[in-house]
């Protein structure tokens, strides 16, 4: 058997969205389920994410502090923000949010992994890039504002970062996803096997 996700979609008999926020909203389907009998299923709509993994010359990873209000938090990630344009190359988005956050450009990029984060609940899909060859970015700083004017850089080996998972100090799920993915990657047939950075990814279709 092949351990394989696949694509499905069972029928729905009906749709509804109660809710339409500014970036996301709140769908709800009525769902048939295998033995006929319909359920109602509420989830999150999401325009889908990049985050980037920078990784520098001394094995450090570039990771930002922020507040995250929903969880009550500051926590440490790597670059990430969302794709705002409908089929967008996640490429562009990913270099865009590292020049953005961090003031930092990439000259080698590739696909560390692809994730769903919540699937139970929400449709978000995530493309989590591998940058290495990094250099600082030039022109100005892009001005930030709301949560990121209060952000810290930091650049972390990944040993330490690894041990923070372990240890339960560290959750952002593209923190974790990344830099295990990252150590895994290392440990089997190397950084440079990745995937291209301009692989398909059928969760959210693009143009390159």
């Amino acid at each position: 058997m092949t351990i394989k996700d696949t694509a499905e979609e069972w029928e729905v008999r009906a749709t509804a969205t109660p809710f339409v926020g500014n970036k996301t909203s709140v769908r709800t389907d009525d769902v048939v389920m295998p033995g006929g009998s319909v359920v109602r299923r509420d989830y999150q709509v999401h325009p889908g994410s990049v985050a980037v993994l920078a990784l520098d010359d001394l094995g450090r990873v570039l990771v930002i502090r922020q507040y995250r209000h929903p969880v009550r938090h500051k926590l440490w990630e790597i670059p990430a923000g969302l794709l705002d344009v409908p089929g967008e190359n996640p490429l562009h988005a990913a270099q865009r949010e590292l020049y953005e956050e961090a003031h930092v450009k990439a000259e080698d990029w590739r696909v560390l992994a692809d994730v769903f984060t919540t699937p139970g609940g929400c449709d978000e899909a995530v493309r989590i890039f591998l940058a290495r060859d990094l250099a600082e970015a030039e022109g100005q700083r892009f001005e930030v504002e709301d949560e990121e004017a209060d952000m810290e850089l930091s650049r972390v080996p990944v040993d330490e970062l690894v041990r923070g998972v372990l240890a339960g100090e560290l959750h952002n799920n593209c923190l974790v996803v990344g830099v295990l993915s990252l150590i895994a990657a290392r440990e089997g047939d190397g950084l440079d096997a990745l995937r291209p950075a301009e692989a398909p990814w059928p969760a959210r279709p693009f143009e390159a």
